[in-house]
């Protein structure tokens, strides 16, 4: 378990503010940020947000400990009067964001932070930390749920990660619609299902590959799954069906062309009489790979080092921007990077058949609603107090049902527009 509290990770300059503020007597001034990003990596249609939960659950533990206070003072980075501020912080206001599992696309404000604006400011990094890292990973996982047609995945990252990293992607991995994770604390965190197989040196231990899957079928029976491709996979099969029998639930393959492979590994198998054994395949598949498997006999996939990277977009791009003061707009103007003012409302716009055609962003208004929008923010603290969140298998079910609404071209894998315009209303 990572020892890193919520509080230390305040970057530097978010501390120089809130310094200066309390100095000049701005730090109490109501504030609103929001979070959201300029642009989709490249090539993707939609965003998924991913780590809500996580991050609410982080700032209601948001405090300064007189240790890491310390640290602070004597090193220059808060002068006493900031000290004393950290000491006694607590968040105070209200958030509000899209759903977690929730789809979103450029200018969406997936969450609004409202405040005084010290005790928002300091929030920026931890707030961005978890939802660009979540967000990725969840993106990465849900186009690989769809190029796998409705065959299982299991995420399994962990040694590509930072040991905390590799819970948090298995998290978002699951509710992107990954069946299982070979990762254990997040089993035990987040009650995700776990699975996995011997590794390649578990063979290697032993005199013959015979020998070491007759000592794994012996401890876990024929309910598991034998890694055939140490040597020769056609042997490997053989000599696992040789040893637990046509019973055998599963084997799987780490290496080679899986293509071929697969298609002959799965007659060989049949042949052998085990009909019922599933073929699971991994080997750094993405969601290409994946669905260039769409039509071999494949059971399972395993994904690892592209799943838990985001597969080529490690970051969702998000941003954390000042919107509003005293209920004024306040807008950043700085070239390719200039904000929209206001505080906003979203809704996503619906065919009386459920397909999603257009999301709606007002800032500083109320959305003129018809008869099949869906309202896309929702309170998660109140005055302080967080609210009842979703469980993760609300989440994920609420993440496969945006995806079914949302036109099929835009879960195609190649790039173009996102999967569902966005439309901001001037503010009137």
């Amino acid at each position: 378990m990572s020892t890193l509290r919520p509080a230390l990770l305040t970057d530097h300059y978010e501390l120089t503010m809130v310094s200066a503020a309390l100095k000049d007597g701005t730090a109490d001034r109501r504030c609103v940020f929001e979070v959201f990003t300029r642009r989709l990596p490249s090539g993707r249609r939609y965003g998924v947000v991913g780590g809500t939960a996580r991050l609410i659950e982080m700032i209601r533990d948001f405090r300064f400990d007189e240790a890491e206070i310390d640290f602070l003072r004597r090193t220059g980075v808060v002068d006493e009067a900031a000290a004393a501020w950290l000491a006694d912080y607590r968040f105070t206001g209200d958030i509000d964001g899209y759903a977690e599992g929730e789809l979103f696309f450029p200018g969406s404000p997936i969450l609004t932070v409202s405040g005084g604006f010290a005790e928002c400011v300091v929030l920026e990094t931890l707030a961005l930390s978890v939802l660009n890292h979540d967000s990725a990973v969840a993106a990465a996982a849900a186009r690989m749920v769809t190029a796998a047609r409705g065959r299982a995945l299991i995420e399994m990252g962990s040694r590509r990660a930072h040991e905390e990293s590799a819970v948090a992607a298995a998290r978002a991995a699951y509710l992107a619609g990954f069946r299982f994770t070979s990762n254990l604390a997040a089993g035990a965190r987040y009650g995700i299902p776990t699975a996995g197989t011997a590794a390649h040196a578990f063979t290697l231990l032993h005199d013959d590959e015979r020998a070491a899957f007759a000592s794994q079928v012996a401890t876990l029976g024929k309910d598991t799954t034998l890694l055939v491709d140490t040597y020769d996979i056609s042997q490997g099969i053989r000599n696992a069906i040789a040893v637990a029998g046509p019973e055998l639930r599963a084997v799987r393959i780490d290496s080679g062309d899986l293509a071929v492979i697969a298609q002959q590994s799965r007659e060989l198998l049949d042949s052998l009489g085990a009909t019922e054994t599933k073929i699971i395949v991994s080997g750094d598949l993405d969601e290409y790979s994946i669905a260039a498997l769409a039509a071999e006999p494949v059971d399972m996939y395993g994904a690892g080092t592209a799943v838990v990277t985001g597969s080529g977009a490690p970051t969702a791009g998000l941003v954390y921007k000042l919107v509003e003061v005293e209920g004024r707009p306040v807008v950043k103007r700085s070239e390719h990077k200039a904000t929209i003012g206001g505080r906003k409302v979203a809704v996503r716009r619906h065919k009386p058949t459920g397909t999603a055609t257009e999301e709606i962003i007002v800032p500083q208004g109320v959305p003129d609603r018809q008869p099949n929008d869906r309202m896309l923010q929702r309170s998660y603290v109140v005055d302080g107090e967080p609210v009842a969140l979703p469980t993760l298998d609300q989440s994920r079910e609420h993440l496969r049902e945006c995806l079914i609404s949302i036109p099929w071209e835009g879960l195609k894998l190649s790039a173009g527009d996102p999967a569902v315009p966005v439309t901001v209303v001037p503010a009137s």
